[in-house]
């Protein structure tokens, strides 16, 4: 048997003497080793190998994988890694687009030619243990993109095509004593590479673990665990089907419980009373022990099997885990990190504890089977997941809606040639992943649109397993909606969904992708969350998706950044929209995150005057479990508080009285309703807050007004001064508007804390929602209002007037929009220099609702330090604050614009009451808007974040801006390719529009 690389072209040729799918247990040769989790069965091959590169199977070196062949001028390469990220070929971010679509004239199941790159790797080694008699030994690669052909010591091995789980072969009759040469040859594109058109980046290269691996002579090959939950949840058959190699038998042992009995087809049974049930909220693992016996009786491995004892399916017409109706507080995630989808146990277990700790429940595997340790950890943290087969061919499948193709040139469609492929690669996931109990849904691929092959794969899962079934393509190929046993969709808004319910009663819903987190997003997701809890049939979804997929870069001036779709040369790309994460590339959390937490929070709070009110959204977990802190606080200082007793159970409501009386005093309270853990995790620390609530309560009352003396009006002949007796302003009558503000007088005429006039502002840098559905384009007449507007010339310079102890300074500007708009600016200066400014817009008939409506102020950047007393911590929208808090928060200005890959409109809080941008001695700018506004304060002005495209182009720091605003525009997110803010986040368009707020000098 020979390697014919001419085959990677034939979408039939997949695997070549590749061993069967397996579980994915380990074994080990005693029970001390497996108490120690080190299996002298193994052996890792990770590590430096040698490594030949050419652009084409045309240009490999043949022979290579011979013994006489001298790889010594090789280069090295890594193990585990891609061959993108070491210097070789490029990475090339692609969503729908095949990689190569346009560069070479491909057919489906076809491969490039000209440019298909190819890695060959060698290495050698010696086995840890010298083989017994009747051992044999097998390698097997993990994790290989997109095939894998293997020679040992010169012999053909065989050939895997299933990127995203093992390719294991037999390596017994090619060992020799001693070195022994492993050769491999991994093909960036094959036949196969039509079905992986995932969104993501295209990499190649061994990028999961090689280990070797000896069966001893009696071995169990697979195992198979099922549970039988009684169906009042007071029982539980576990049973336990082990396919055994070599003679020998095998028992097994239950902890806690006791040995298995064997029955008359040679599974092995125990029934458990009374079960410790696995969930999300409570992942109670067993303890499954196997010994594996000889014919001698000796033991000749030992299995150690976490058991999660769990109902999962369709109950009563409802997706429910042991008995109770569920939820998906999901998330998608790529498995991606800064080293591609190279990504370690440590950075996935990392990844999970997060997870936990933002309240999600479930993750979909985005689109392809992930690294076992995932499942494991997922196992053992509690999260649901939806196991998704490695299959995706939107590419073509856009053929198709394009008019490019017909139904039956569909990849893979009904195409007879296509099915074993996917029959194989659903076979790979299953029997991998089968033993895990936080799979609950098997999922037949993504965005693959339908046909009999993708129906044969849901009857393969069918076939061989209980769980239920899942594809979202039958929503857009009705012609088998047998294949799904839940509706799925993506992005459809809450209010289709629920109208879509309304008449269709027949299955569960979920959104196996909803909530595009592109870039500053996440807007208005409480729609979804609130539906999922108003419709039982509505049972929640998957955020697109969990971390940003960008590379780490270095610019020519060595500074780092992250780059995106195209940063690395490569045609074609889809750009930014590799960007979509609630973390970033460095799983580091956006400011999404904290939102994600609050609306996936267990615990809903209703807060009132004198009381509070808790409804338990948890399936099997009572608030007892908490420790619920309540407090008061005025303007961030807590005044009091306490600990309250609480036990509302599962699915119930029940209210309590506040520990304390709001005070008589007026003045603005927060009161605080807070669930924390009484006791560490292994997701999170004693005193982690899990779920709260914040309710503002006002005081009314009249608070005293202090005024000082009237200020002095100069009325030059240029300009207007109002001057008090620590500050002077400026008003000219030549360049329209305020040009200077001095608080705090000094020898050379006070401290100067303007460095350009105060504009009104209809502008921000659009976000990637924006760009989406063309918001540079719709609303450009706002970016000429905000930057070129001039006062108007029938106007007769600014009025000024005098109102007992206030001077008003009044101009009009004309906005260069079709038509012209109109706009007032209103300053009334008191004398002790504090300003209330009134801006007045009334734009132009017919146009849109502008991004935002404000001013821009433009200071030193000595002014670094910023605090509020607003919403926080993190930045937040209208439509993106039900995590945020009222409170006073401070920090660095040149820290407030968020690092999303692409510059954008970020940084802002809503529900301001005042602000202030100080320097080092405290001297500085101070805002105030009583009723609460938004507001910013960043290093660069909108114009120059729009004209970024990376963080790193940024100009150097030269000012503070400061931006009060009566309403920016809501982030969106329903989608990120036309979907806008819902109407009620946007300014009324067509309306004249009024803000007031205040600002002055402090020190």
């Amino acid at each position: 048997m020979s390697f014919d690389s001419a085959r990677i072209a034939e979408p039939t040729y997949f695997a070549e003497n590749r061993l069967a799918p397996h579980s994915d247990h380990r074994w080990f040769a005693s029970a001390d080793e497996a108490a120690q989790g080190v299996s002298s069965f193994e052996q890792s091959l990770n590590g430096v190998w040698k490594f030949h590169y050419a652009k084409n199977p045309a240009a490999v070196l043949p022979g290579f994988e011979a013994l006489d062949y001298d790889c010594s001028g090789w280069d090295d390469i890594a193990v585990p890694g891609h061959l993108q990220l070491q210097g070789y070929d490029r990475p090339q971010y692609v969503n729908v687009q095949y990689p190569w679509d346009g560069h070479e004239r491909v057919e489906p199941g076809e491969v490039p030619r000209l440019f298909n790159p190819v890695g060959s790797y060698v290495t050698w080694f010696c086995l840890n243990h010298p083989m017994a008699e009747g051992e044999r030994v097998s390698v097997s690669f993990k994790g290989a993109e997109s095939a894998v052909a293997v020679w040992l010591n010169g012999h053909y091995l065989g050939f895997g095509a299933d990127s995203f789980t093992p390719s294991e072969f037999d390596l017994t009759d090619a060992l020799v004593p001693g070195e022994n040469k492993l050769a491999a040859q991994v093909f960036k594109w094959t036949s196969g590479s039509w079905i992986e058109d995932q969104d993501f980046y295209r990499f190649s290269g061994l990028f999961r673990d090689v280990v070797l691996y000896r069966r001893p002579v009696a071995h169990a090959e697979d195992l198979r665990v099922s549970t039988e939950v009684a169906g009042d949840l007071n029982s539980a058959e576990l049973t336990v089907s082990v396919a055994l190699q070599g003679a020998g038998s095998v028992r097994a042992h239950l902890e806690g419980v006791g040995a298995l009995s064997e029955a008359a087809d040679g599974s092995l049974s125990v029934r458990l009373v009374q079960p410790r049930l696995w969930s999300a909220e409570h992942p109670h693992l067993y303890e499954l022990v196997l010994e594996v016996l000889d014919t001698a009786g000796a033991v000749a491995e030992v299995i150690v099997q976490p058991v999660g004892v769990r109902r999962f399916g369709i109950e009563n017409g409802l997706l429910a885990i042991n008995g109770q109706r569920i939820v998906f507080k999901g998330v998608n995630r790529h498995e991606f990190g800064l080293n591609g989808r190279v990504v370690s146990r440590e950075r996935t277990e990392a990844d999970i504890r997060l997870l936990k700790a933002a309240g999600v429940n479930a993750v979909r595997t985005s689109h392809y089977p992930n690294n076992s340790h995932f499942y494991e950890l997922c196992d053992r943290y509690g999260l649901y997941v939806i196991d998704e087969i490695n299959l995706e061919s939107h590419g073509h499948w856009d053929a198709l809606w394009r008019g490019r193709i017909t139904l039956d040139q569909l990849v893979p469609g009904d195409r007879e040639e296509w099915r074993p492929v996917l029959l194989d690669r659903a076979a790979n996931l299953l029997q991998r992943d089968k033993n895990h109990p936080s799979v609950v849904i098997w999922s037949c691929g993504n965005e693959s649109y339908g046909g009999t092959n993708i129906l044969a794969v849901s009857d393969y899962f069918r076939a061989h397993d209980s769980r239920p079934v899942h594809y979202e393509g039958v929503h857009h190929d009705e012609r088998f909606p047998q294949t799904s046993d839940v509706r799925s969709e993506m992005y459809t808004p809450a209010r289709e969904v629920e109208g879509y319910l309304a008449t269709h009663r027949d299955r569960p819903f979920i959104l196996c992708e909803f909530a595009h987190a592109m870039g500053n997003s996440f807007g208005a997701v409480e729609r979804y969350v609130d539906l999922a809890y108003r419709e039982p049939l509505f049972q929640g979804g998957f955020i697109w998706d969990f971390a940003d997929q960008a590379i780490a870069l270095t610019d020519r001036y060595g500074t780092p950044y992250f780059g995106y779709g195209g940063d690395c040369g490569e045609a074609p790309s889809d750009y930014e929209f590799s960007a979509n994460g609630i973390v970033f590339a460095d799983h580091s959390p956006t400011p999404k995150l904290q939102e994600v937490k609050y609306l996936y929070q267990g615990f809903v709070i209703a807060v009132t005057a004198v009381d509070f009110e808790v409804t338990n959204r948890l399936l099997f977990t009572a608030s007892s479990d908490y420790e619920c802190v309540v407090s008061l606080a005025r303007e961030g200082v807590v005044l009091g508080g306490g600990v309250v007793d609480t036990d509302v159970a599962p699915g119930a409501s029940a209210r309590y009285p506040l520990p304390f009386a709001l005070p008589k005093r007026p003045g603005e309270y927060t009161v605080e309703v807070s669930f924390r853990l009484p006791a560490a995790t292994a997701w999170a620390p004693a005193g982690y807050e899990v779920a709260y609530q914040q309710e503002v309560f006002a005081v009314a009352g009249v608070a005293a007004v202090v005024r000082g003396a009237a200020p002095e009006l100069i009325d030059g002949i240029h300009n207007v001064g109002v001057r008090g007796r620590h500050f002077s302003a400026l008003f000219s009558k030549l360049h329209g508007g305020l040009v200077s503000y001095r608080f705090g007088f000094t020898p050379d005429g006070g401290n100067e804390l303007l460095q350009a006039p105060p504009r009104v502002n209809f502008w921000h840098a659009p976000t990637s929602n924006e760009r989406g559905w063309g918001m540079p384009f719709e609303d450009g007449q706002w970016l000429l209002a905000s930057r070129y507007a001039k006062p108007d010339p029938e106007a007769s310079g600014p009025l000024v007037s005098v109102a007992g102890d206030v001077v008003e300074v009044r101009y009009a500007y004309l906005l260069p929009t079709t038509p012209v708009g109109r706009c007032e600016v209103a300053y009334r200066v008191r004398g002790d220099g504090h300003v209330t400014v009134t801006v007045t817009a009334s734009p132009g008939a017919g146009l849109g609702d502008p991004p935002e409506f404000g001013m821009l102020f433009t200071a030193d950047a000595d002014l670094h330090r910023l605090t509020w007393y607003g919403e926080g911590p993190q930045e937040c929208s209208v439509d993106r604050r039900g995590g945020a808090r009222l409170g006073v928060y401070s920090g660095e200005v040149r820290d407030q614009l968020t690092p999303y890959v692409r510059p954008q409109e970020a940084g802002s809080h809503t529900g301001v009451r005042w602000a202030a941008v100080t320097n080092d001695r405290g001297l500085g700018l101070r805002f105030d808007c009583p009723g609460g506004m938004e507001f910013s304060a960043l290093p660069w002005t909108p114009f120059e974040i729009e004209n970024a495209a990376h963080p790193n182009e940024l100009p150097p720091i030269h000012h503070t801006v400061l931006r009060p605003a009566l309403m920016r525009r809501g982030v969106a997110g329903d989608n990120s390719w036309g979907a806008r803010a819902h109407p009620e986040y946007r300014l009324p368009a067509g309306q004249e529009l009024v803000f007031t707020f205040g600002f002055e000098g402090v020190r």
